[in-house]
């Protein structure tokens, strides 16, 4: 094991844990101010684009370090 797979894989599972942790406070914060069904969902759907941000980024290093050893 390397200083590099640890941080690589180390990231990715850190970023994964607060993501699952920051699901759990969004779903709090919905409904402790009674954001009702539309506000919870504008608020999922600020964390998904949050998300979808992230697992981008992992998309797109794979595919560069591909293309560049490839």
């Amino acid at each position: 094991m390397n200083d590099q797979w640890l941080t690589e894989y180390g990231v990715t599972l850190g970023v994964g844990a607060l993501i699952l942790f920051m699901i759990f406070i969004v779903w709090d914060l919905a409904k402790r101010s009674d954001a009702g069904k539309f506000g919870t969902m504008i608020l999922y759907i600020a964390l998904a684009m949050g998300i979808f941000g992230f697992l981008i980024k992992i998309v797109i290093g794979y595919l560069l370090e591909n293309a560049t050893t490839g």
